[in-house]
């Protein structure tokens, strides 16, 4: 049982409080629940059942003696209520305090300075602990939506399809400049078929619709410019 409490008595814990403690606790502790720190009262008068307070990894677990220390009352609190921890020093030893969700806050007075610290330093290590897992759990979603590749791969398609229409739209352009040469023959019949047996202030709307369409045919066929359609459509154009 000795070095069962060895751990316990760093501060100047009450050796035998704490063994009362340890014995009872044999009991009350759940599977994986470890003992991490006991803090016992030590007032100025002559205490012979003080008040102790437990932090396992899992409560706090207040201790009251009570009956001339026969029996012991056991009032625990687990970390996931608990809101917040406080130490207040004061001449004579320090009172350690804690805060439920619940809006309930529970103390214990008389607790030696060291050791109300060390039971705030070990209160505040097991509520960060316990916020602590939720970070990973939300970072494990924000890794998972990297398919943001396939509207990439759309895009680079739509890309490739209008270039490829864009060059082929260029594609009938180049051999009409090989044509140029040949478009020089062929103006003296264009002439005449502007200046026919009517002027065009002769014409009807469709007969000038039609002459029209005959220019473009010869401009398809690249036996006019297009500076000579553009000025026949022009001159057509002011008569319809």
């Amino acid at each position: 049982m000795k070095d069962q409490i060895k751990k316990f008595l760093n501060e100047d814990q009450d050796p035998k409080a704490i063994e009362k403690i340890t014995s009872k606790l044999q009991d009350l502790l759940m599977r994986n629940e470890e003992v991490g720190y006991i803090g016992v009262q030590k007032k100025p008068a002559i205490t012979v059942f003080p008040d102790s307070i437990v932090l396992t990894n899992k409560r706090i677990i207040m201790c009251r003696p009570k009956n001339l220390g026969l029996s012991m009352d056991f009032v625990d609190y687990n970390w996931d209520d608990i809101a917040g921890a406080f130490v207040k020093e004061n001449i004579l030893g320090s009172e350690f305090s804690f805060s439920t969700k619940s809006d309930l806050t529970i103390s214990i007075d008389y607790i030696p300075k060291t050791q109300a610290r060390k039971l705030y330093t070990f209160a505040k290590e097991q509520m960060d602990a316990l916020k602590e897992p939720v970070n990973p759990v939300q970072a494990a979603p924000a890794t998972e939506p990297t398919p943001v590749a396939e509207p990439f791969e759309e895009e680079v398609e739509e890309v490739e399809t209008e270039e490829v229409t864009s060059f082929a739209e260029i594609l009938p352009a180049t051999p009409v400049s090989y044509q140029e040469p040949v478009v020089e023959t062929p103006i003296p019949a264009a002439a005449p078929v502007s200046t026919g047996e009517k002027k065009l202030s002769e014409l009807t709307k469709e007969e000038l619709f039609e002459k029209l369409q005959n220019y473009k045919k010869l401009l398809d066929n690249g036996l006019i410019l297009q500076g000579e359609y553009d000025t026949l459509k022009k001159e057509i154009l002011t008569y319809m």
